[in-house]
């Protein structure tokens, strides 16, 4: 995306382009021009699906970036995730191989590959459920 980085998963529920998504409404805002918000309170019993790990990393993520504006965080993307490249206005997936490459790793094709099995082998599963 031209701004940064965007989970395409998040953003199509944040646009509603997901059928099922009554458990995303229970808790999140609809979009309001770039913005969406919690639509309540949360308490930290309230998140008991979150492993101790998890929590202790949306901790250190809100410490680091939860004072910073779209803005600032688009700006951070920018400068400081080298796995993305401007799409010029359009939106492109980040392949797995870039995200390997950029994280110190020598076998990122291999890395890569194994995802895409591993997709693929769930798919297949998921069409002999369904």
């Amino acid at each position: 995306m031209p701004h940064g980085p965007v989970n395409s998963l998040t953003l199509n529920y944040i646009n509603g382009a997901l059928p099922g998504s009554e458990e995303w409404d229970k808790y999140i805002s609809d979009r309001a021009g770039n913005t969406v918000a919690a639509t309540q309170e949360f308490d930290i019993e309230d998140l008991d699906e979150l492993s101790d790990s998890e929590l202790v990393s949306l901790d250190a993520i809100w410490q680091e970036f939860g004072h910073m504006n779209k803005w600032q965080i688009r700006d951070y993307t920018h400068d400081n995730c080298p796995e993305w490249e401007d799409p010029e206005g359009s939106a492109q997936p980040i392949p797995h191989e870039r995200v390997f490459k950029f994280l110190g790793f020598e076998n990122a094709d291999e890395l890569a590959s194994e995802i895409k099995i591993e997709r693929g082998i769930d798919e297949l599963f998921s069409r002999l459920r369904g």
